[in-house]
C-alpha cells in the first residue's frame, strides 16, 4: 500500500523500470519480424476477425460487428491470440445486436481490432492490420480500436459497422479511413455482452459507415424508433443557419486542418460562435482526466492477462501503465467529471454544438521499424476525443476535404459534439454539412430504416 512520498516514489520508479524494459523488449521483437503484416488475410484488407460473404443475389443492408461484441456461437475474441485459442464461444449475443437481429440485415462478420481495444494505432500483431486505402495510401494508419469496421465500411465490405468507444475508438479510426463514426451518449446503448475496457464510466458502442445516410441507419439499429428522433431533428432544424455551432480552437492543432474545418462550417451555412479560449483549460483537464480513467479502467478489467503468452507485449505495457494512473490519480479524475459535465451543460445553453478536429494532425504512416508504445502514446496524445467520453455525450466524426496535393486529396476530421442524447440533432447537422469526400471504392444503393423518409436522408 503506498502510505508516505517515499512509497510513492519507489512505487513510480519501479513501475517505470517494468515499462522501460518492456520497450527494450518490442524493440528487439520488431527487429525480428515485421509484424504490420499479417499471416493469414481475413475478408480483405484484414479488416475481418470472421467474415462470411453474402449471397451475390443478397441486398440487404450489410453489417460488420466488432470482435469486441458477443454474437452466439462464435468466439469474441477481442483481437487477442489468446482469447481466441482459450475462450468458448459466447452463448448468447451481447444485448446491442437485438435491433440488428429483428431487422432485415445480413451481418458478414466479426471485425479486426487492436488487442483488448487499448491502442489506438489500429495494429494487431497476430489477426494482422487493416490496411487503410485512403486514397491508395496504404502505409497510412488506420487508426483504432474499431480499426476492421472503419476499413470494412470504407472499402465497400459493408454498409454500416458496430464500433466501441471508451476514448475515441469509433472516431479516431473513421478519421483516419475518411468515413462517419458515432461515439454515443453513455448508458444509451446497451454494453451488456461487450467485453468491458471502462463498463462503469467511458465504455459505448455506435455505428460508423462511409456517408451520412447508413450512418443514420446504422444507429436506428441500435436505438429504437431512432427514425423518429431523427426525423423530428430534421423538421425542427432544416437548414444550417438555425443551428448555432461553438467553435474550439485547441493548441497543437495542424493550422491547415483548423482551416479547412473553418471553411466546412462557413461555407454550410452554420452560426458559429467562438468559444472563450479560457475554455481550452478546463477542456485540457477533461482530457487528462478521461485518459487517467480509461488507462487506470484498462488495466482493473486486463490485468488478468498480464501473464498470459499469446498477448502482445505492447499490448501488456499499456495495460501495466494504467496501474501507476490507478493509484495515483484515478480518484481525483472521478471526483472532477461532475464539475466537467456541468461545465459542458453551461456552454450548451449558449450554443447547440462544439465543433473541434477529431485529430490535432493527419493520420501518420505506419512505422517501417514495426509499432511501439511511443508510438502508440504519440497517436493518443494527437486525438481530441478522450473529454467527451469523460463527460458522457455523444460526438459525431464527419470527414473534411483538405487541398489536394498532385492526385490525393488528403481529409482530415471534424467532430461535433452535442448534449447528452442529441444524437439525432448531431446526424441532422452532419447532413447539412457541405463536404465533397471523394470515395475511392464503389457504394452500394442506400437502404431505409423503417419509418425513415427518403427526404430526411
Amino acid at each position: 500500500m503506498i502510505t508516505s512520498p517515499k512509497d510513492v516514489t519507489l512505487y513510480c520508479c519501479g513501475l517505470a523500470l517494468q515499462v522501460v524494459a518492456g520497450i527494450l523488449l518490442i524493440g528487439l521483437l520488431g527487429a525480428c519480424s515485421d509484424s504490420w503484416q499479417a499471416a493469414g488475410q481475413r475478408g480483405g484488407k484484414h479488416a475481418f476477425i470472421v467474415y462470411w460473404p453474402p449471397p451475390k443475389e443478397d441486398h440487404s443492408l450489410r453489417l460488420a460487428v466488432k470482435d469486441l461484441i458477443d454474437m452466439q456461437g462464435v468466439v469474441t475474441t477481442a483481437g487477442s491470440e489468446y482469447l481466441a485459442k482459450t475462450r468458448p464461444p459466447a452463448v448468447r449475443d451481447a444485448q446491442c445486436l437485438e435491433l440488428a437481429r429483428e431487422s432485415n440485415v445480413r451481418i458478414v462478420g466479426k471485425t479486426n481490432l487492436t488487442e483488448f481495444a487499448v491502442t489506438v494505432s489500429g495494429k494487431n500483431s497476430y489477426f494482422g492490420t487493416p490496411v487503410n486505402h485512403r486514397h491508395d495510401q496504404a502505409n497510412l494508419i488506420p487508426g483504432g480500436s474499431s480499426s476492421g469496421s472503419a476499413v470494412a465500411v470504407a472499402t465497400g465490405i459493408a454498409d454500416v459497422a458496430f464500433g466501441t468507444d471508451t476514448g475515441g475508438s469509433i472516431r479516431v479510426p473513421a478519421a483516419c479511413c475518411g468515413i462517419y463514426g458515432l461515439k454515443t451518449t453513455y448508458g444509451l446503448v446497451s454494453t451488456k455482452g461487450v467485453f468491458p475496457i471502462s463498463p462503469k464510466h467511458l465504455d459505448t458502442v455506435g455505428p460508423m459507415a462511409k456517408d451520412l445516410p447508413n450512418l443514420v441507419i446504422g444507429m436506428g439499429l441500435l436505438q429504437r424508433d431512432f427514425a423518429k428522433l431523427y426525423n423530428a431533428a430534421v423538421a425542427d432544424k432544416p437548414i444550417a443557419n438555425r443551428i448555432r455551432i461553438g467553435r474550439l480552437y485547441l493548441d497543437n492543432t495542424n493550422p491547415a486542418i483548423d482551416q479547412a474545418i473553418d471553411e466546412a462550417l462557413i461555407a454550410s451555412g452554420f452560426k458559429i460562435i467562438q468559444i472563450d479560449p479560457a475554455f481550452k483549460t478546463k477542456w485540457a483537464q477533461a482530457e487528462a482526466d478521461g485518459k487517467t480513467i480509461a488507462l487506470a479502467d484498462a488495466w482493473l478489467s486486463d490485468q488478468k492477462y498480464l501473464k498470459e503468452n499469446g498477448v502482445w507485449s505492447t499490448t501488456k505495457i499499456v495495460i501495466s501503465m494504467g496501474e501507476m494512473d490507478y493509484a495515483m490519480g484515478y480518484k481525483g479524475a472521478l471526483k472532477r467529471q461532475k464539475a466537467w459535465q456541468r461545465e459542458l451543460k453551461r456552454v450548451f445553453e449558449k450554443v447547440d454544438l462544439i465543433a473541434v478536429p477529431t485529430l490535432q494532425t493527419l493520420p501518420p504512416a505506419r512505422p517501417f521499424w514495426s509499432s511501439s508504445i511511443a508510438f502508440e502514446w504519440m497517436v493518443f496524445n494527437s486525438q481530441n476525443t478522450v473529454g467527451v467520453n469523460f463527460a458522457g455525450n455523444p460526438a459525431l466524426a464527419i470527414p473534411i476535404p483538405m487541398p489536394a496535393h498532385g492526385k490525393a486529396q488528403p481529409v482530415t476530421s471534424l467532430q461535433l459534439i452535442g448534449p447528452r442524447r442529441s444524437e439525432a440533432q448531431l446526424l441532422n447537422a452532419g447532413r447539412l454539412l457541405n463536404t465533397k469526400i471523394p470515395l475511392p471504392f464503389g457504394r452500394r444503393p442506400h437502404h431505409e430504416v423503417p419509418g425513415q423518409s427518403k427526404s430526411s436522408l
